[in-house]
């Protein structure tokens, strides 16, 4: 019997960042949260991604010398070659340069240091775990953001700079009745990310405003209270239509690029409205593919995908292939 290898997974968000320490099983031994600091820089992130490892490592009774890789999926945009997160779009502009892979390698004592996209490691995590280990497949996240991790041919799609699948800023609208948080106009993520859902319904009320129960004037008001009104309100059902016919064509979009067998939908708005955001894609698939509808559906590991996916990348050389443990 040899030596337990151990394996670290990092999953690098707005909000939180989280780690986990498993072993050459997948097993979870430790992990550990935090909340992601809004600065005084970047170096700040680095720290709690650290303190996180750390803590993951002391739960799992090991020495964070004791990894042997480690896999991390952090909100983009990314620089591969330097290992860090440039410039975020989600957190305050103070916040130009997150370090990762460099400062990790030296806790760990290791090289094998893996960075992703946060939806490159939910792609990985997927097809790690799931039944067929397939090699064509596609992990969606509509969340506060829109975007997805894509596998051709077995190979995650990164992009020389990290940045692949952005699908969020598919131009959806010639029209661009939308502003995208980028500043482009008519960007699916304008329409239907959790962030953008609001905004769209308050548009749609000004160019026509209907009776409706929505408190479309509060400031707090939210994605969660589109979906809550479901079938009750004729407004709500409105919007729901909308963001299924947006969501249908993005996918399509999607299907039409990369031909994946599967595609899993993970992310807060699909996660919390499962039948109200992927029937009206389902429904919409035959009009709109010409070629191979795959199968669709919710993602089996919730929101733990992405670190899921991280420790996946770390035991299978950021590829999350079964067979290469």
């Amino acid at each position: 019997m040899g030596t337990m290898a151990y394996y670290v997974g990092v999953d690098l968000g707005a909000t939180n960042v989280r780690s986990v320490v498993g072993d050459d099983d997948g097993t979870i031994l430790g992990e550990a949260r935090d909340n992601t600091p809004r600065g005084p820089t970047g170096i700040a992130i680095t720290e709690a991604v650290l303190g996180v490892v750390r803590e993951a490592c002391a739960e799992a009774g090991i020495d964070p010398s004791d990894a042997v890789a480690a896999g991390i999926g952090a909100i983009g945009p990314l620089d591969l070659a330097e290992g860090a997160v440039e410039n975020p779009a989600n957190l305050p502009d103070t916040i130009d340069r997150i370090p990762l892979t460099g400062p990790l390698s030296v806790l760990l004592e290791t090289d094998e240091v893996y960075l992703h996209n946060d939806t490159n490691a939910g792609v990985i995590g997927e097809r790690f775990h799931s039944d067929r280990n397939p090699d064509d497949m596609v992990y969606l996240t509509i969340s506060s953001g829109i975007g997805a991790g894509v596998c051709v041919d077995g190979h995650v799609l990164a992009g020389w700079d990290g940045n692949a699948g952005e699908v969020g800023h598919l131009t959806l609208d010639p029209n661009g009745f939308m502003t995208c948080g980028c500043g482009h106009n008519g960007h699916w993520e304008g329409y239907c990310s959790g962030n953008n859902i609001p905004k769209y319904a308050r548009e749609l009320h000004e160019e026509d405003p209907v009776d409706t129960e929505l408190p479309v004037s509060d400031p707090d008001f939210s994605a969660v209270d589109v979906f809550e009104h479901a079938g009750e309100d004729e407004f709500a059902d409105h919007i729901i239509n909308q963001l299924g016919h947006w969501n249908a064509m993005g996918v399509a979009n999607i299907v039409h690029a990369y031909a994946p067998l599967i595609i899993y939908v993970g992310g807060a708005v699909a996660l919390n409205n499962p039948d109200l955001v992927l029937e009206p894609i389902r429904e919409q698939m035959s009009e709109m593919v010409m070629s191979n509808i795959p199968e669709i559906q919710l993602t089996t590991l919730g929101d733990e995908v992405v670190v899921e996916g991280a420790l996946a990348s770390a035991m299978t050389g950021g590829t999350g292939d079964r067979s290469r443990l």
